[in-house]
């Protein structure tokens, strides 16, 4: 069932994010029988991908399909959808939970679970937005076979493209890094260079695009240099304002800190995917996902039996 926002329910859980770290939380505690409602605006990171890869058994899954999936089966189980955006959430008096969504509803849950992911900071050459997801894209796990054996270029925006390169070198041996605004050391041009990793000088001007396809990386001097995929590592910012807002610690990385279940300094709230770890996959998520999930049914079960136990006196 998909609503807009119902007012004034007790859920056990809110879920923050239907992303596969969300949806596999909810889909945990729909199954152990909780009042859980997921609520989303349907803007996923990976929308602009075709296919997404290395989770087992559903490898070259569409994205939207996977996530459909995701939200038949959680709904399957009782829980409910709302498509909306949570504004802000807030410690409700007597305990739990308020959400108040962009829609004017209001969800109140005894916990919450934070999937809201992150987003990717692009740097500003023409083509590198357009083709995002496609044929200029980050992560080579997710896109490296797609591009074994071809011309891969790599874009020098970050001191991480360095190493970015390196990785890429062992799907196919034809790779170019484009130093554009990198200050590189004698160490890191030694490095590439023993790997056969081609260094271009000057500033990227541009992706070349032609036929709906990426075809090289035009540079500021006017020259061209043919390419079939170029890799790009984005600044990932993570969506963590509600995380934040109800006073979740922060690591020295800047990022939200959670245990090995995900529960943030805060109880009674949980955190999963990428809005804690830039580094997981799709697969990843899930995982993560389950295991707040898991952990949040523990600690209401705790609540229950505290609940259920008479009063003593003295």
């Amino acid at each position: 069932m998909t609503t807009n926002g119902a007012r004034g329910i007790e859920y056990d859980a809110v879920v923050i994010g239907a992303g596969a770290a969300g949806l596999n939380a909810a889909l945990l505690l729909a199954r152990a029988r909780r009042r859980v409602a997921v609520v989303d605006n349907g803007q996923p990171r990976n929308a602009p991908a075709a296919h997404m890869h290395g989770f087992l058994s559903r490898d070259g899954m569409p994205p939207a399909a996977f996530l459909e999936a995701g939200r038949a089966e959680a709904v399957g189980y009782g829980a409910v959808m709302v498509d909306a955006a949570v504004e802000t959430s807030l410690p409700a008096d007597g305990g739990g939970f308020t959400a108040l969504l962009d829609n004017g509803g209001t969800l109140h849950a005894r916990s919450l679970v934070v999937a809201t992911g992150l987003r990717d900071e692009l740097p500003e050459i023409p083509g590198v937005h357009d083709r995002w997801g496609r044929d200029v894209v980050h992560c080579p796990y997710c896109h490296g076979y797609e591009f074994r054996d071809q011309a891969i270029g790599v874009l020098g925006t970050s001191p991480g493209a360095v190493f970015h390169a390196q990785m890429l070198r062992q799907w196919s041996p034809d790779v170019v890094l484009f130093a554009h605004t990198l200050d590189l050391s004698a160490e890191d041009r030694e490095r590439l260079d023993a790997r056969g990793i081609v260094v271009v000088e000057g500033s990227v001007a541009a992706v070349a695009v032609q036929d709906d396809a990426v075809r090289g990386v035009e540079l500021a001097d006017g020259s061209s240099v043919p390419r079939s995929g170029v890799f790009v590592v984005p600044r990932m910012v993570p969506r963590d304002a509600l995380l934040r807002g109800l006073g979740c610690a922060v690591g020295e990385d800047g990022w939200v800190s959670v245990d090995r279940h995900g529960q943030t300094s805060v109880p009674g709230v949980w955190a999963a995917g990428n809005v804690i770890d830039p580094r997981a996959q799709v697969v990843t998520s899930a995982g993560m996902g389950s295991a707040a999930g898991f952990a949040l049914n523990i600690d209401l079960v705790q609540r229950d039996i505290a609940a259920a136990l008479p009063v003593r006196a003295g």
